[in-house]
């Protein structure tokens, strides 16, 4: 069988050297979000990287970070592919808890060691560099391209929706993204959805200083019990859900996504013994998979704040932070509303408090019309077939782009399972970034060829 894509295979792997290069020299700008590291170096980096790549760039100014979008000129036979991305980075973290510096990427062993080589400049430029490889072998682009360099993924696209309007003039049909690791066994994914999130803390007070609890147990009421009871009116032992209106808008899997999620290989017992647990959480009738595409209410952590070391008192102070996962049809303000009114029906005293607003779920079709012509391209281009993901457990701003923008969105990742995203001695496996290269410029010519 020909192979489609053998010239930007060949091509690829003869500036192999040269390629791995410009991800050193990329990784070793900063663009910390969270700090402003780095800023605004990384942005005037960014417009050069899509100018070199022969895009037409432009800055975004946001209420935050700006956004960075470029578009180039491709055939008319193809749809038009909107490629998102982020160029912002998660923080270094402990310097002693890496092997080298971050932002001096650093090769062991096949691998790119340093913040940001997965997460996420990696995984864009193997788009970038797939359009400059296309422009100059074939002369052009098999459909017309445009990219967005997120500032702000890693401290939750606040300021994503601010790019709407630019994006809606570019008139394009689909999204591609490549962010976060392939399937757990290292197989390639091609993921259809991620979940929102909402994260939230209760607070409870009791007396205006911890108290002696000999003197005061029983006498004084407790914060801490008052948030434990609280907590348990909110899902039962056997997983249910019971806060009103928390689940009202969710909507069922489609058929394509029942079977999707029945077909994701999976180990239960290896995957949990590697985390040292027992056994999965209830409902113990739902799959492993199938556990991912439903919501969730999740109790991050619990603490009395009366200062550091045990002490025999009752507290002055309960904090409960909390997230939930949203699927579906799941709307964040609606959710967060429900969660609101329970508090204030169950427990009037407490404070229901949200650092942030909460980032809706995306949810893309099986059945919708680019899937099968994006998992082709992805196959030729990775030399094997992905597995089909309807959503990830975890969230990316997604919902821009299929609930604002009305557009099916395809993540291929590129990156290896343990690529440490977010933690010290983050990784990109050198092989996958050249195989990203290939793979999103096959995905753009099959999508074109199939139009």
């Amino acid at each position: 069988m020909s192979d489609p894509v053998a010239d930007i295979r060949r091509y690829v792997r003869d500036r192999a050297d040269d390629l791995l290069r410009e991800l050193v020299e990329w990784v070793a700008v900063p663009s910390v979000s969270a700090t402003g590291e780095g800023f605004p170096a990384a942005t005037e980096y960014a417009v050069a990287l899509m100018r070199d790549c022969g895009l037409t760039p432009t800055v975004v100014p946001t209420g935050g970070r700006p956004a960075v979008v470029g578009h180039a000129p491709g055939s008319a036979a193809g749809p038009h592919v909107l490629v998102y991305g982020h160029y912002d980075v998660q923080p270094a973290g402990p310097p002693a808890e890496w092997h080298s510096p971050p932002f001096t990427a650093t090769v062991r062993d096949g691998r790119l060691y340093g913040r940001g080589t997965a997460d996420n400049k990696g995984q864009h430029l193997a788009h970038l560099i797939a359009l400059r490889t296309l422009r100059e072998l074939r002369g052009g682009l098999p459909c017309p391209v445009t990219v967005l360099l997120d500032g702000e993924e890693e401290v939750g696209s606040p300021h994503l929706p601010d790019v709407v309007d630019h994006l809606r003039a570019a008139d394009a049909d689909l999204v591609l993204w490549s962010d976060g690791p392939v399937h757990d066994n290292g197989q390639a994914s091609l993921v259809l959805g991620v979940r929102g999130i909402i994260t939230f803390e209760l607070r409870a007070t009791g007396p205006a200083y911890p108290l002696h609890s000999g003197n005061w147990g029983g006498v004084a009421p407790n914060p801490a019990w008052e948030l434990v009871h609280l907590l348990a009116t909110m899902r039962t032992p056997d997983g249910r859900i019971t806060v009103d209106g928390f689940a009202d808008d969710v909507v069922p899997l489609s058929a394509g996504e029942a079977a999707a999620l029945a077909a994701l290989p999976v180990d239960v017992p290896a995957v949990l013994a590697g985390v040292g647990l027992r056994g999965l959480d209830e409902p113990a009738s739902l799959g492993y998979y199938e556990r991912l595409a439903r919501p969730t209410l999740t109790i991050n952590s619990l603490s009395c704040e009366d200062g550091g070391e045990h002490r025999t008192v009752v507290p002055s102070v309960a904090v409960a932070r909390c997230d939930v996962r949203l699927v579906g049809d799941q709307n964040a303000a609606a959710v967060a509303d429900a969660l609101r009114r329970h508090v204030a029906t169950h427990a009037p005293h407490v404070e229901f408090v949200m650092p942030r607003p909460g980032m809706q779920p995306s949810r893309t079709l099986p059945e919708t019309r680019y899937t099968a012509a994006v998992l082709s391209g992805a196959t030729v281009g990775l030399g094997e077939r992905p597995v089909l993901v309807p959503a990830l457990g975890g969230s990316l701003p997604l919902y821009v782009f299929t609930d604002l923008l009305g557009l099916p969105c395809y993540g291929v990742p590129f990156a290896n399972p343990d690529e440490a995203n977010h933690a010290p001695n983050e990784n990109l496996e050198i092989d996958r970034f050249l195989r990203g290269i290939v793979a999103a410029a096959a995905i753009l010519t099959t999508l074109a060829d199939a139009s």
